[in-house]
């Protein structure tokens, strides 16, 4: 009888990697139900999906995850059974070892087979993130493709492709109630507007027009929202000689638009997602400081300081009232 895992153990060296490999021998048996999925930081970040067959998890990798509704199929790359202990493992892989990187448990839970056949795989996942019906279809050659055959739960929409940035007017005094408003620094750099999608960055201008290739620099940040979806609003901004991308709003997040949101809200979700590493970070805000904030923009040299009022919600496309810019700094 063929061995399933000789593949698999071929491509690893056990005193190398901590990943299971079984010595051979009769394969354990199952009810042929379990799934797991795997978020994998490898080369390029993507999902393995492995299902429990005839004793070993059949597996692919899917490089922008699984495909959240049925508007859209996701590549689905078939890659040599695992052994049925894979299904817990977590934890890094050395680097030069084949698949290096690190290596997690995204989902796992069980799933019912509709349909097995060497080109097409219909199952239904019942997992903690994922529960569906979903198609594996053979394409050309070895590729596949993975489709989601339901709509998707609850009050999922999927991302803008494009949207216009809200902007500031310019005021030459304070608000009289600015203790309404939360102040950021006028950083004075170039507004970018980042989406992020199974791992995946595209960056575009005030414009529309996407810039993603002149700051390749920043793809690593799409990595870190792992397979979350989001829309960030921000600047490009050089700080000592490089450039650093500063967010200061979250206009979309894991399926969801924030555009009606009030601005305090959206602030919070921002903060949430943590958006902080090498070239990236999250903007400071303070909420009703704008003497203080005035003074700092000063000693920084920046241009001055804008006033997002706490209610307000994100008009695309639009020069808003609700955002206000002061140039320069504060009297006295």
């Amino acid at each position: 009888m063929a061995d399933k895992l000789e593949t698999y153990r071929a491509k690893r060296d056990a005193t190398r990697t901590g990943e299971p490999v079984p010595a051979e021998g009769p394969l354990p048996r199952g009810e042929d139900d379990t799934f797991v999925i795997q978020e994998h930081h490898a080369r390029s970040l993507h999902w393995d999906l492995r299902l429990e067959r005839g004793g070993v998890l059949v597996s692919w990798a899917i490089p922008k995850g699984m495909p959240p509704d049925p508007a859209t199929n996701h590549l689905a790359v078939h890659t040599e059974d695992h052994p049925m202990e894979y299904a817990r493992f977590e934890g890094e892989i050395p680097k030069g070892e084949y698949g290096g990187g690190t290596m997690t448990i995204w989902d796992r839970g069980h799933y019912a087979t509709e349909k097995w056949s060497d080109r097409e795989i219909k199952i239904v996942l019942t997992g903690s993130r994922v529960a569906g019906r979903y198609v594996l279809f053979r394409t050309r050659g070895r590729n596949w493709m993975i489709h989601r055959m339901d709509p998707p739960s609850g009050r999922w929409e999927p991302p803008p492709a494009s949207l216009a940035p809200m902007t500031p007017v310019t005021r030459a005094r304070v608000p009289r109630d600015p203790e309404a408003y939360a102040w950021e620094f006028w950083w004075g750099g170039a507004r970018v507007l980042a989406y992020v999608e199974g791992g995946r960055l595209t960056l575009r201008d005030a414009g529309g027009a996407d810039v993603t290739g002149e700051h390749r620099w920043l793809r690593p940040l799409a990595e870190t929202f792992g397979s979350r979806a989001a829309v960030l609003d921000g600047e490009v901004v050089t700080f000592a000689g490089t450039a650093v991308y500063v967010a200061y709003d979250l206009l979309f997040d894991d399926g969801r638009s924030l555009l009606d949101e009030p601005f305090e809200r959206r602030r919070l979700g921002l903060e949430d997602l943590a958006v902080d590493g090498p070239r990236w970070q999250t903007a400071p805000s303070w909420p009703g400081e704008v003497d203080a904030v005035r003074r700092a923009a000063a000693e920084q040299g920046l241009p001055g300081v804008v006033g997002k009022r706490l209610g307000s919600a994100y008009a695309p496309g639009e020069e808003s009232p609700a955002w206000v810019r002061l140039p320069g700094k504060a009297s006295g």
